[in-house]
């Protein structure tokens, strides 16, 4: 994994360690429901049309996703965290289905957060790898 972050800015270094916990804790530990909330605000504001506002509504999201399949992870590429917003660059892998050998959904997420490291919106742009039955 490639982190580009200003180690003598300890507010990103401290968003960039959360956001990588969330995906850790969340998506590939399968505890999204009873987690979400330590790193998303309650006016969490979600500008994906496939999950609703606020950290339930994306602990439901990713509870049912992993609960459904057990090859659900996510994989860092990349990540970079300037101030109050991180980037990352990602692989969604069996999100929507369990095949072993998908190929997943690349995406780029990007997170603004707050002054005590908790997600208070999020954006992202997704794509599908490889072919399209696979992914």
């Amino acid at each position: 994994m490639i982190e580009l972050v200003d180690a003598k800015d300890q507010r990103a270094v401290r968003n960039k360690n959360n956001v990588l916990a969330f995906y850790e804790l969340v998506i590939n530990k399968k505890r999204s429901e009873e987690n979400v909330a330590q790193f998303m605000t309650p006016a969490y504001v979600q500008h994906n049309p496939l999950i609703a506002d606020g950290a339930p509504a994306l602990g439901k999201f990713f509870g049912q996703i992993t609960k459904e399949r057990a090859r659900a992870r996510v994989v860092v590429h990349r990540i970079i965290a300037v101030g109050d917003y991180v980037w990352a660059h990602v692989n969604f892998l069996n999100l929507f289905n369990d095949d072993p050998q998908d190929t997943g959904i690349a995406g780029v997420d990007i997170y603004k957060m707050d002054a005590d490291g908790k997600a208070v919106e999020h954006w992202d742009t997704l794509q599908v790898v490889g072919d399209e039955k696979n992914s």
